[in-house]
């Protein structure tokens, strides 16, 4: 599962809400010719994004290069089930990666097309975002 290794501050503050704002990083496809492109906002946590990994290895076979181009850095913390109000802020629960409108999640290439689609088509079923695969042209 992916973890930051080094964290400057064990816990962060919430931010604003995902609704509001579309990607302005991370846009364009920059490795591959093929990308999986995120279309709503949430937050991805690592499981997810091995889940997705996996899925695309599996179905081309360990053919051509993927490109995972998000990584979970944001701490999430949670208190433990039954605990009364109050006595600080809970322990580290996971690390996601907040994703916006219009993020490049993966990149492929060394597939056909539809290899490409319908690899990424089954990732896209692992992530809590509606996604839309983008050709580089």
């Amino acid at each position: 599962m992916l973890t930051p290794k080094k964290i400057k501050h064990r816990k962060w503050q919430k931010g604003r809400s995902l609704k509001r704002k579309a990607e302005t990083r991370g846009t364009t496809l920059a490795y591959g010719s093929y990308g999986l492109k995120a279309e709503t906002s949430a937050w991805i946590n690592g499981r997810q994004i091995e889940a997705a990994r996996r899925a695309i290895s599996n179905f081309v076979q360990r053919e051509g290069k993927v490109w995972i181009r998000v990584f979970p850095d944001k701490p999430i913390t949670q208190k433990p089930p039954e605990v009364t109000m109050g006595g600080g802020k809970g322990d580290v629960k996971e690390f996601v990666f907040p994703v916006h409108p219009g993020r490049i999640l993966f990149e492929m290439d060394g597939v056909p097309e539809p290899v490409a689609r319908a690899a990424f088509r089954l990732a896209g079923h692992k992530l809590p975002v509606r996604t839309r695969v983008v050709v580089k042209e």
